[in-house]
């Protein structure tokens, strides 16, 4: 059955011989190479490419191969750049040191809670949801909103109908599309079959009509929105909670750039919006509230009014599911996310946020006085930037070829983002102005 040859050795470690499968097409009969008898998921096959980042970031790196002394400046993916302020990092070095010694690890050491230290999850509730009605035990600490995402798509299970914003963070459909909620890929129209793609544009201040989403079970929502930095007002996330209440539907709530909110009529949270522990689940993170983006810790909030059709508990299954899947956050980030919420820690978390919305307005300022219309940059860390139409990639490559920054392109978050890119205010304020510079040169109409 199998064939060996030299090339099945690796230094003197055999590897398992390939195994040649014909494939008749129609007109003729070829061989394909399997090593395994295993067929691939189908749902990865729907995939269309990469995911979005690390394609940007090859992207980059080709370029840079090609043009070894370019000096670029990333206003791309959303990473923060600045140092962790220091009453954070002592939380974590005190953690950290801890674990040398005896008492010290059976205090900071071993398997914790599967969903987060106890005065961790009171801490948060304190600090972000001091006004609702959420309650500790219904927050989940984990390795951050990305990853509680993916488990979301898994505790759902496949086959739901999606609705997701247009344009949102490429995790909300392509974790769908690897779930099996997808039935195919259109290519006329850039979408999957049977996710909802809300449109959201200055037409409709970024809201969209929900009506399409009257099937669907599950609605992904951010707010701020990523990317178009959007924060919903509170008739707007008033609205959403009826519709997901008339409906049955649940909404996933990423809340992950809420810190960013300055406008008051902007809610922090979800549970803000009566009836929201009915039908939403939050999740957010401290990647973009403290520089935790390597670290890895964040939360997400089930209520225990949350019910599956039959009446049982959204929340005891989500509970059931993190404590198979999951060993609980790093003890290390978890000391360092009861720092930042100390008072010291809040302090200097709001005040790296200051900085970074002092970036955005920076770059928001430079694009409209270049003569483009933007969007966001003033309650979230990001500026979306209306290219009159063009192909978004095309944008982004000529940026790139131009002046070696690298940006978003719009298309990458869903069909509805062509035409416009997105420039990340996560930068050192040096870089900033030097991309103001160079796209001024460059780009100015």
């Amino acid at each position: 059955m199998f064939a060996m040859s030299a090339s099945s050795f690796v230094g003197a470690r055999p590897v398992l011989a390939r195994r040649t499968v014909p494939v008749s097409t129609g007109r003729r009969t070829s061989t394909i190479v399997a090593a395994t008898k295993v067929a691939r998921n189908p749902n990865m096959a729907k995939l269309q490419a990469g995911y979005l980042f690390p394609e940007i970031n090859r992207i980059k790196n080709a370029h840079l191969a090609a043009n070894p002394d370019a000096k670029i400046i990333s206003l791309g993916i959303g990473d923060t750049t600045e140092p962790i302020p220091a009453p954070i990092v002592a939380g974590m070095v005190s953690s950290a040191e801890g674990l040398g010694t005896l008492e010290g690890y059976g205090k900071y050491g071993g398997y914790g809670a599967e969903a987060g230290q106890g005065p961790l999850r009171e801490k948060l509730v304190e600090r972000f949801y001091s006004t609702t009605n959420v309650k500790s035990d219904e927050l989940f600490v984990s390795d951050g909103s990305k990853c509680d995402i993916s488990r979301l798509q898994m505790l759902f299970g496949g086959g739901r109908n999606i609705a997701v914003q247009d344009p949102s963070y490429p995790a909300y459909v392509d974790s769908s599309v690897m779930n099996g909620q997808t039935n195919g890929f259109d290519a006329a129209t850039k979408q999957y079959g049977n996710i909802e793609y809300l449109a959201c544009n200055a037409g409709n201040s970024f809201f969209p009509d929900l009506a399409p989403a009257k099937k669907s079970d599950i609605i992904f929502f951010c707010s701020p929105n990523n990317p178009t930095g959007a924060a919903a007002s509170r008739a707007q996330l008033t609205e959403l909670v009826a519709h997901a209440k008339a409906t049955g539907s649940i909404v996933v709530y990423d809340a992950a750039y809420s810190i960013y909110i300055g406008n008051p009529d902007c809610p922090k949270t979800i549970y803000e919006i009566e009836g929201a522990d009915e039908c939403c689940i939050e999740t957010c993170s401290f990647s973009k509230y403290a520089g935790f983006t390597g670290l890895r810790l964040g939360w997400t909030v089930v209520p225990e009014k949350l019910k599956f059709a039959d009446g049982s508990s959204v929340r005891a299954d989500w509970s059931r599911l993190m404590s198979t899947c999951f060993n609980g956050a790093s003890n290390v980030a978890q000391a360092g996310g009861m720092a930042c919420l100390s008072d010291a820690g809040l302090a200097a978390m709001n005040e790296m946020v200051g900085f970074y919305k002092e970036n955005a307005a920076i770059l928001k300022k430079t694009f409209e006085e270049m003569g483009y219309t933007t969007h966001g940059g003033t309650d979230a860390p990001y500026v979306w930037v209306d290219f009159d139409g063009r192909d978004s990639w095309e944008v982004f490559t000529e940026i790139l070829t131009k002046c070696d920054i690298v940006t978003t392109p719009g298309s990458g978050f869903g069909p509805a983002g062509d035409g416009f890119i997105r420039a990340s205010a996560f930068g050192h304020r040096d870089n900033i102005l030097e991309a103001a510079e160079r796209l001024k040169k460059e780009f100015t109409k």
